[in-house]
């Protein structure tokens, strides 16, 4: 899990592009209000049987196959952190620190270059065929190996600068309060994720995207519209070249603290009809009026805290069995056994933390459609979202292993509204 570092889809200024043409919006289902009536579970039905077999035979095979990435990737890096400890590695990677320098922050910070680069080789083949390979055999990405490669240099560098801030900061604390490290410890981790919500819309992500403001009055002056119904601050609508890296539609609202944005990627604006994009920004837009991203932090701070509790419980029992030339917690070189204390805290709580966050999805789901008032819109983009997530899993699989409501959920959802909300959709007398 990448808790710390994540790159927000905002942007920057620059010149804007002539208006692309915006799909046609297609026709609801009879079952879905054409016919005069709504019955919620026909109406999702005829929904979900717009997608042919195969696509979602294809579909489910991908999303089902992160089942077992998921387990992977916490099995992998175990491997790597239990191979840095038991061949003493990471301890020599700490001596080579203390050896360039005999200020401690300094040590952390190279200790912390070396720790990144040596874990980044070694799962580099499992990140190759997830990230690249796998992508492409679901037709999901967009870049050469080249491309992404770049991508995957940018990447680390941001880890590199604010790792390394975050790992002397981090260690600073429980070196000077060995006692209350983790309460303290989660404060200052809080702090990083704001500091990074906050900067990512103007420093990274433009490293990865091309930002420029949308000129498209057809889009923008609904979405605006929108915004300002719902007491969001703003005159701008952004939009940023995500297609050059995958197929998926996105859109968000970031930011806070005067940096915050309104972005679509182009795959949305290229793939989707005015309703759909207007669905897709209602939903954006709840997550800002929620206040989701504040709940967020407080949220995750309790996870946090617990795991640090549990990792300063945890971590002088197995230093003092297996040694590991590791001297105490506040060791540059126990940061492996740190890594894989936490990992393994993170991957039990899997279902917790995707159940927090698809709750506050489900939130924006319907913050979303009544905002918006666009309710076949939300379920045609719900189809399009199934290209990469299974459309009707079981109810616990669902609960297990789902961070955003099914497409079936969100189908159902929208249909239920539609129903209720009959002025939006029946002939008038």
């Amino acid at each position: 899990m990448r808790l710390f570092f994540a790159a927000a889809l905002a942007a920057a200024a620059v010149h804007a592009e002539p208006a692309q043409l915006l799909a046609p919006a297609p026709p609801p289902p009879a079952s879905s209000g054409a016919s005069g009536s709504i019955d919620v579970e026909a109406a999702t039905r005829a929904y979900l049987n717009q997608l042919p077999a195969a696509q979602r035979a294809k579909s489910d095979a991908y999303f089902e196959g992160g089942y077992w990435l998921h387990l992977w990737d916490f099995l992998w890096g175990a491997g790597v952190a239990l191979l840095l400890l038991f061949s003493g590695w990471s301890a020599r990677m700490r001596d080579r620190a203390e050896r360039l320098t005999r200020f401690a922050a300094l040590q952390t910070a190279l200790y912390w270059l070396q720790f990144l680069a040596v874990t980044y080789l070694l799962s580099f083949p499992l990140s190759l065929y997830r990230d690249y390979f796998r992508e492409h055999r679901y037709g999901l990405s967009n870049l050469t190996l080249a491309g992404w490669l770049g991508e995957e240099a940018k990447g680390l560098l941001v880890s590199a600068i604010f790792g390394t801030l975050a790992m002397i900061a981090l260690y600073a604390i429980v070196r000077r309060l060995p006692r209350t490290w983790w309460i303290w410890g989660a404060g200052v981790s809080l702090l990083f994720l704001a500091i990074g919500a906050l900067i990512a819309p103007v420093l990274i992500v433009p490293l990865f995207n091309t930002p420029k403001k949308l000129a498209d009055q057809r889009v923008v002056a609904p979405i605006l519209s929108l915004a300002r119904a719902n007491g969001i601050a703003t005159g701008e609508v952004w939009e940023i070249d995500a297609s050059k890296q995958t197929t998926r539609v996105s859109a968000n609202v970031s930011g806070f603290l005067g940096t915050e944005r309104i972005t679509l990627n182009d795959n949305l604006l290229n793939r989707c009809s005015l309703p759909e994009i207007e669905a897709v920004m209602g939903h954006e837009m709840g997550h800002y009026v929620l206040n989701h991203v504040y709940k967020f932090i407080w949220e995750f701070g309790v996870i946090i805290v617990v795991g640090f509790a549990l990792l300063n419980w945890l971590f002088e029992r197995l230093r003092a069995r297996y040694r590991f030339g590791v001297r105490d917690l506040g060791d540059v070189a126990g940061l492996p056994l740190a890594s894989l204390i936490l990992s393994l805290y993170f991957f039990a709580l899997t279902p917790v933390i995707n159940t927090i966050v698809r709750t506050a999805e489900y939130e924006a789901d319907v913050f979303g459609l009544n905002a918006a008032r666009k309710p076949d819109g939300f379920a045609q983009t719900a189809l399009k979202l199934s290209e990469y997530r299974k459309l009707e899993p079981g109810r616990l699989e669902e609960m297990i292993f789902y961070d955003h409501p099914s497409g079936r959920t969100r189908i159902f959802t929208a249909m239920r509204w539609k129903a209720e909300h009959p002025e939006t959709w029946s002939k008038k007398p």
